[in-house]
């Protein structure tokens, strides 16, 4: 798998987050969609598919539960998959060194949770030199109440994590312009 420049990651699509009270399967099918075009895209493209998975001690997120697998209806064969507990997928997983090994310059960034894992591991990413497309339309967040009560919407939450991170540490792209990102690079 050496020499890929490109790599898509899938971030945390697990059933963990069906177990969830915040879980809102209305909101998922849009995302599920869009996750779907950009795994078969990517694919498709020669681009490697990257399996992100968040393993907790206890709980749904622990392996013991059986919910770290594939959110259904998704299909994925991913190329590799890496193993995490911290917000970032850079951080005690293997996946800094992978990229490294094999070369890997630009991330495709999709997934579950946008404003958390997602988000994370982009800045982290960018900090250390990758190039970073973030699909927002490929990730999935859920509505939340900040300290003062008001509740942000999923939309709204999306909105704030591409504006903090188009032109610092992403750009922000659909699943057609982070695939044709590829093709721009072949061209080059």
């Amino acid at each position: 798998m050496s020499g890929h420049e490109t790599i898509l990651l899938v971030i945390d699509a697990q059933e963990s987050f069906r177990q969830r009270d915040y879980w809102d399967e209305s909101l998922a099918s849009a995302y599920i969609d869009r996750q779907q075009a950009l795994i078969d895209g990517a694919a498709a493209s020669g681009i490697p598919v990257v399996q992100i998975f968040h393993v907790d001690g206890s709980g749904p997120f622990s392996e013991s539960w059986g919910f770290v697998r594939t959110l259904a209806p998704l299909r994925i064969a991913p190329d590799v998959t890496f193993k995490k507990s911290r917000h970032s997928a850079l951080v005690g997983s293997g996946l800094d060194v992978w990229l490294t090994e094999n070369g890997v310059r630009r991330i495709i960034v999709s997934g579950i949770r946008t404003e958390q894992c997602c988000e994370t591991t982009t800045r982290h990413a960018s900090d250390l030199g990758y190039q970073v497309d973030y699909v927002g339309e490929a990730t999935l967040t859920f509505p939340m109440t900040d300290a003062a009560g008001r509740t942000w919407s999923a939309g709204e939450i999306r909105g704030r994590t591409e504006l903090v991170l188009s032109g610092r540490f992403a750009r922000i792209s659909t699943v057609e312009q982070a695939l044709a990102g590829r093709a721009e690079q072949l061209a080059a």
